[in-house]
């Protein structure tokens, strides 16, 4: 089979070798030069670029952030947050000597700001996480994606996100 391929691209390529009027299929010849790299004992590498008058790229500090980066690695992050939560309660529940109960009654020892923002650290990555993949699922569906419904639906998340946080955290 593969033998046959192989012909019939031969085949082709001799036929249209014979046809050298196309400019597609004239041939033309390349000349690569070898130059001798300029390197200075002791000249760094921005001396170097300054010296050869190179421009410096931008940096991170003029860089500004766009919103749909910062969510999309955001989504990222609480997804990894849920799965390592996911992992810790299940492998705590098979190594611990004891049932969830005890531990949760521990808790009751925790002043009230701790517990609300040990809550609030819970409650956040799976609340944004949800909010974001209706978002998802509704740019699947063919909605919301211009570039300002993008950043209003990224803002109106945002803020859903956080009232069903704060809701999930004061329950």
């Amino acid at each position: 089979m593969a033998g046959l391929i192989l012909r019939s691209a031969c085949r082709r390529a001799l036929l249209q070798s014979q046809n050298v009027a196309s400019p597609m299929l004239a041939a033309r010849t390349v000349v690569l030069k070898t130059v001798q790299a300029d390197n200075r004992p002791g000249e760094s590498h921005d001396d170097r670029n300054a010296r050869l008058q190179r421009p410096q790229s931008p940096h991170l500090t003029i860089y500004s952030f766009q919103l749909t980066a910062v969510l999309s690695i955001t989504h990222r992050m609480t997804g990894m947050a849920l799965a390592g939560y996911a992992t810790a309660l299940g492998l705590g529940a098979l190594a611990m000597p004891h049932d969830a109960t005890h531990y949760l009654t521990m808790l009751e020892g925790l002043s009230a700001p701790t517990l609300m923002a040990l809550k609030f650290t819970m409650a956040y990555p799976f609340s944004y996480h949800t909010v974001n993949g209706v978002r998802h699922l509704f740019w699947d569906l063919g909605k919301f994606l211009s570039i300002k419904e993008v950043y209003t639906t990224g803002y109106t998340m945002l803020l859903v996100s956080g009232v069903l946080a704060a809701g999930l955290t004061f329950l």
